[in-house]
């Protein structure tokens, strides 16, 4: 007889965890173990149920447990692993891509980080955030559920009021639409081109169970990068406000020195490549490294701060550390007025404001 582990699951639109949970249940990867997936409306329910021990572990989107950190540790209970991001980018739903939209297009989206990202993307485009649209146009209420506003938006693209609107990949399965969309990537083909950091724990599933958890079953049910990209952005952006967190982008992934080696030589970039070698042009060595890279954009999106390193796995918690004070520094003094030099001197205001 196989060992049972009872696991609940948390849903949310853009994160369907029971999904994930089922598709892993199915692969090769499994664990030796039958999982029993059980799901669960709300986060306080599900953490009652861990803590009184109705099931072993609660599987849930990590944007849940943003600022909430104390409840968990209140309740007996601790994040024992994480399962990697499968499809963290947003979606672009529109007959064009952003380049051929036409001009003074209407592109709807309901984050904040996007909007900003597509105004750096394109200029000349009328970016709104739907209710704003609505507003606008006398159109009354729009549904606030993921799910129902995206469906409010494909009919208003349908009718011809909007060019396109942005939602999540789940999201667009999920409604089958069966139209054109446009993935926004992290990676543009071209150096200094378009680019798209997800938002912060976009499809990030974390693992919670009781303390003193075996740590040979969690280690069944987690990942290495998932762990690695759970621990990192916790780190990060743990201890950011709703409103600073809204215009955050954020990217940690895994990656292999030929995977990196490649992308330098294709966009000539001599940074990036000689992190993979030493000063002999020799490659250090063929550890995973984890790739971070952070953003904040202005409101108009005509400037970004942002700040990216390639770390070495076996040394990615301290460098961590390392990049969050140096991240901290870079905030400060972009978001500081430029002191006169001289009393005659035209002042000059901060680099990018951060109460916008």
């Amino acid at each position: 007889m196989m060992d049972l582990l009872t696991l609940a699951t948390i849903d949310s639109p853009d994160c369907p965890v029971s999904e994930h949970i089922a598709i892993f249940a199915a692969s090769g990867d499994a664990p030796e173990l039958v999982i029993e997936s059980r799901a669960v409306d709300g986060f306080s329910e599900g953490l009652a149920m861990l803590g009184s021990g109705k099931v072993d572990m609660l599987a849930i989107p990590a944007r849940i447990l943003h600022g909430r950190q104390l409840e968990i540790l209140e309740a007996g209970c601790e994040v024992v692993g994480a399962r990697t991001p499968r499809r963290p980018n947003l979606v672009l739903v529109s007959e064009n891509k952003i380049a051929y939209q036409p001009k003074s297009a209407v592109i709807l989206s309901d984050s904040k980080l996007v909007r900003r990202q597509l105004r750096r993307a394109r200029r000349g485009l009328r970016v709104l955030r739907p209710g704003a649209y609505a507003s606008i146009s006398e159109l009354g209420e729009v549904p606030e559920e993921p799910m129902a506003m995206a469906e409010w938006m494909e009919a208003m693209r349908q009718s011809g009021a909007i060019d396109g609107y942005v939602t999540s990949r789940p999201v667009y399965d999920e409604l089958e639409l069966g139209v054109r969309r446009h993935a926004l990537l992290p990676d543009p083909k071209d150096r200094g081109g378009p680019h798209f950091l997800p938002l912060p724990y976009a499809d990030l599933v974390v693992v919670l169970a009781r303390k003193r958890f075996p740590l040979s079953i969690s280690a069944q049910i987690s990942e290495r990068e998932g762990n690695t990209v759970w621990w990192v952005q916790n780190h990060l952006i743990a201890g950011l406000n709703e409103e600073m967190l809204e215009r955050t982008g954020v990217l940690v992934r895994h990656r292999q020195v030929s995977s990196l080696m490649k992308q330098a030589e294709e966009t000539k970039d001599i940074t990036l490549l000689q992190s993979c070698q030493d000063t002999e042009g020799e490659v250090l060595d063929d550890d995973v490294r984890v790739e971070v890279r952070l953003e904040v954009l202005s409101k108009n999106g005509h400037r970004t701060l942002s700040l990216e390193r390639v770390i070495t796995y076996s040394q990615y918690q301290h460098g961590i550390i390392s990049l969050l004070r140096d991240w901290e520094a870079l905030l400060l003094e972009a978001s500081r007025e430029v002191p006169k030099d001289f009393h005659t001197d035209v002042e000059a205001p901060a680099y990018i404001d951060l109460s916008e």
